[in-house]
């Protein structure tokens, strides 16, 4: 995505490759607010959001190659910064059980969205999800996960909105056929 303030954040990651900090603090300060945002929908409290913000752009300081350079910058980012926040919600109780039941005892309350959103980060969905092209995928997180308009998402992907609808409508079918067990 280009921005008018500054590179595009292609060129910020491809410079963070090369160990420029100062990509790293200009795709912060591009990229932080609407990320915690979006993570503040997901998780009411704020320490839990700040923490996976942070572990989110370490993540992308140490592992900027893992970038393959074939998807929006933003929808990279924004599939860090949930899985952070995933993790984060992770109680160890409910690592060592493989469920929710204890989430009392490590004093982390869980919605029912975000039980879901664990549900689809380590489920089927999440493997099907996986299987989507990175600009299909970043279509259906944007408008399935969080909720977004067709036109909201258009303006953070930086695609046009009939754009939005035709990936989603064809992520839709790829999904319902790889969860069928066919083929799309």
């Amino acid at each position: 995505m280009a921005h008018g303030d500054g590179p595009a954040d292609a060129e910020l990651i491809r410079a963070l490759q090369s160990g420029d900090l100062d990509s790293l603090r200009l795709l912060y300060d591009r990229h932080a607010p609407w990320l915690s945002a979006r993570l503040h929908r997901r998780c009411s409290d704020p320490d839990v959001v700040a923490d996976a913000l942070q572990d989110c752009f370490t993540a992308v300081w140490r592992s900027s190659g893992s970038w393959r350079g074939d998807g929006e910058v933003a929808a990279w980012l924004w599939g860090i910064a949930i899985r952070r926040l995933v993790s984060r919600l992770r109680s160890p109780s409910a690592v060592r059980q493989g469920g929710f039941d204890d989430v009392a005892e490590s004093g982390v309350t869980e919605s029912a969205e975000e039980r879901v959103l664990l549900g689809i980060e380590y489920g089927d969905l999440g493997g099907a999800l996986d299987r989507l092209s990175p600009e299909m995928r970043a279509v259906v997180e944007a408008t399935v996960l969080d909720g977004l308009t067709s036109r909201e998402a258009a303006s953070l992907l930086g695609i046009p909105q009939n754009t939005v609808k035709t990936r989603l409508h064809r992520a839709k079918a790829q999904l319902r056929a790889d969860l069928a067990g066919g083929t799309p």
